[in-house]
This record gives C-alpha cells, structure tokens and sequence, in this order.
C-alpha cells in the first residue's frame, strides 16, 4: 500500500476549481518533487494533504487514515507551507521549546540536535526578529524535523538560503531519504528537483501530470 494516496481530488473555493481530479500515490521512503508556477495549486494541494484545507470531493490517506474522517492531521508530520510564523521576541531555541512542549514528543537534547542539523547554534540568544531570513528558513526546517516525522512536506524550503544552505539542506534531506522518509518538496528551483526527488509531477491550473525524464 502506498503510505500517501490522493484519490480523485477537487477543491473548489466559490466558483472557482482549485484542484481538479488530482490521483496520484506516493511511496514512503521516497522524495516527490511538485513544480509549477505561483497560483498553480501546489500550495493548496499540499494544505489538503495536511488536512488545513478540507477536500470538496475525492480523499486523501496518509499511512492508511482518510485524513478529515479518521484523523485530524497525518500523525507523523513536519510541515514548512509559506513563511514560517514564530514569536519574533523569543531565541529560535525557545520558539521551538514552545512548539514542542505541544505534544511532549521531544527532549531539550532532541530540540538542540534539530536546530544543529539545520545549521543554526542553539544557543545563540538573539530574537528571531534579527534573524536573516536564510536563518528563519533553517529554523522552519528544525521545526519540521525535530520531532523524527515520517512525512515531510516541504513548501520552497530553500527560500532565502544562500548557496551554502542550499547545500546544507539538500544533504539533509538526502539523509531523511535514507532513513525511510516520505518527503513531498516544491520548489522553483529545478536542479533542487533533479537532485532531491525520485519522482517530479508538475502542477498549472490546478491539474498534475508526472514529468518524465
């Protein structure tokens, strides 16, 4: 069984068809590349598979669990769609003790090892508010990691790094993959793309199809 399934999806807003007849399956332990202009629907495709958006007709499993029906939210997900939102007074250390003391999966330990494998310090004290936002972005990715998720979805995570952190992030992501993650990445970058994923589908108005090759 394929640990996420998108079955014959349509979200529509008012009049207006977002997402038309999506139905594709995604294999864990593989990482799926969605490109596709600004308005194209990757974003919302990807809010209704974390269950942000209720679909309008079809349904979406993740690791067997309609999600709206059997559960809420996939139970083992770490999410970065648009900017991260963190308190903008408080260390990147303290937003994500914040964030973790939520569910209580993670030890101070856990949440340093996070931050160090995005390439940030954990202890440095200033406030995200003085934070670039290459740093911001690494932080959003420490968010989606730390808690050791299953599936990843992962909206531009390369936002605002330099070619550093690009590097930086594109080895993290290659060692998830390793570990048996199930990663969906968007990104305009299509050598991100080549690099990163087995399999690349390609979003505009609100239809996919799989590139091939």
């Amino acid at each position: 069984m394929s640990y996420v399934e998108i079955e014959h999806v349509t979200k529509v807003f008012g009049e207006d068809m977002v997402l038309h007849d999506i139905d594709i399956a995604m294999e864990k332990g593989k990482v799926y590349g969605i490109s596709g202009n600004n308005g194209s629907g990757k974003t919302v495709l990807m809010k209704c598979i974390c269950g942000f958006l209720p679909v309008s007709s079809g349904r979406i499993r993740v690791n067997g669990k309609i999600i709206g029906i059997d559960v809420d939210f996939p139970e083992s997900i770490g999410v970065i769609i648009e900017t991260p939102g963190f308190l903008a007074n408080l260390s990147g250390m303290r937003n994500l003790e914040i964030l973790a003391g939520l569910q209580k999966k993670i030890s101070k330990e856990g949440i340093r090892e996070a931050i160090r494998k995005a390439g940030l310090d954990p202890d440095l004290k200033k406030a995200v508010s003085k934070y670039s936002l290459g740093m911001r972005q690494r932080l959003g990715i420490a968010q989606a990691i730390m808690e050791d998720p299953e599936f990843l979805i992962l909206d531009e995570p390369f936002n605002g790094l330099d070619k550093h952190g690009v590097a930086d992030i594109r080895r993290l992501l290659l060692g998830l993959k390793e570990e048996g993650k199930t990663v969906i990445l968007a990104s305009h970058n299509s050598e991100d793309i080549r690099i990163l994923c087995d399999r690349v589908y390609e979003m505009d108005g609100g239809r996919i199809k799989e590139l091939i090759g």
